[in-house]
Formats: C-alpha cells, structure tokens, sequence
C-alpha cells in the first residue's frame, strides 16, 4: 500500500474542510461522508488514519479556531509588568477578544446530545487548561500578594467550570436572558473572591455569542 508522503498537509486539508463545512452547515448537519466529498478524491480512510470521530475533527478544527488566542494568552502568562491577578484579568478579556467566538457559535454544536464530544470539551477545559494556564498565573498571583486564595488548582478549575461549560449555551440549554444572568452571578462571585475577571465588556461579548448561537440553532 502506497504511503501517503504529506500526511500534515493531508491533516491540515481534514480540519479546513470541515471547518468550512460546519460553518456553512452547521456541525450538526454536516456528516463525515460530506467532508469525504470535499476532500478531492481523498478516501474514508485518510480521515479515520488522522481522526477517530468527527467528534475528533471537530475539536482540531476548535484549535486550529483558537490558535491565535492560544497564543495571545500564553504571551500574557510571559508577560513581567503584569500580577498573577492582572494576568488573571487580561486572559478572560483575551479568551473572548477573538473571531472564534463568532466562528464556534456558527457551527453550534449541541454538546448535551453528543456525550464523546461533551467529554472531550470537558477535558480539555479543566484538565489541560486549568492546570497549564490559570493555575501558574493564580499561584503566581498568591505569591505576589494580588490573588489572595489556598486553593490554587480548585480555583482555576472551579473558573474554567463555570466560564467553559455553565454559562455556555452550547452545553447549559437556555436563553441569552439567562445567560447573561449567570455571567452576573459569575461576576458577583469573583469579585467577591477579589478577582474582578469579568467586566462590562465581557459580559457584552458573551451575549453576543450567545444571540449568534440562538440564531443559527433556529435556522437548522
């Protein structure tokens, strides 16, 4: 069997294809046979070599949507005329100053119907970026003085819980109404935790994913 010589380019075509596909049908409405046909001649067995599941595809083409911001948020944990507790701040700002956001709640996946890629998401949030990203900056800004708190690693889980998966209509079913009713809890409870993460503008961006998710949800 003959070996395929470029297998990135080839993974690179997968994510961008069904990139494109989702965005214009939806994930949802979009099946692994209708990114086969776009693939130019590619086989079924090109995409199983890279991807197990769309489940799979989707979160790739997630990161390759978020790469930028990925990047822009570990410059921030670099950055040295910062505290942990404005480096705290400006990684929520930098998480949702990005088209990504748009781009995600184009695609609407509904996560509550499909466990594999709910499980996947979860994972992610709270067992890669938890640790990786806030937890350093939530140690860092203990140290400091500026975040004033014993529970470093439960923190940054207990904030990207909330962040990524209770206020995200993709995954907590409910009404931008009720949306940004628990984005104003969330900010009650972290300045009551001396963190002031979420601002006005914060909360002005989360509804307008959550209007755009609503939006292409009723149109499929």
């Amino acid at each position: 069997m003959a070996r395929n010589k470029y297998p990135e380019a080839t993974k690179k075509l997968i994510i961008e294809t069904a990139g494109r596909l989702f965005l214009e049908k939806g994930y949802e409405h979009t099946s692994i046979q209708d990114i086969i046909d776009n693939l130019g001649g590619l086989s079924k067995g090109a995409i199983y070599h890279h991807f197990k599941s769309k489940e799979e595809i989707m979160m790739a083409v997630g990161d390759t949507f978020y790469a930028n911001s990925e990047m822009r948020m570990k410059e921030v944990c670099d950055r040295t005329d910062l505290n942990g507790k404005e480096k705290l701040q400006e990684i929520f700002r930098v998480s949702l100053d990005t088209p990504a956001q748009v781009e995600m709640a184009t695609i609407a996946p509904d996560m509550l119907k499909n466990p594999q890629l709910l499980v996947m998401f979860l994972k992610d949030s709270v067992q890669r970026e938890a640790p990786d990203l806030l937890t350093p900056i939530i140690e860092e800004g203990i140290r400091d003085g500026s975040i004033q708190s014993e529970y470093p690693r439960e923190l940054a889980e207990v904030l990207m819980l909330i962040g990524n998966l209770w206020i995200n209509p993709m995954i907590y079913p409910g009404s931008t109404e009720e949306v940004i009713k628990k984005v104003e809890f969330f900010r009650y409870l972290t300045d009551k935790l001396g963190l002031e993460v979420i601002t006005d503008d914060i909360i002005i961006k989360i509804k307008n994913f959550s209007e755009v998710f609503h939006g292409n949800k009723a149109k499929q």
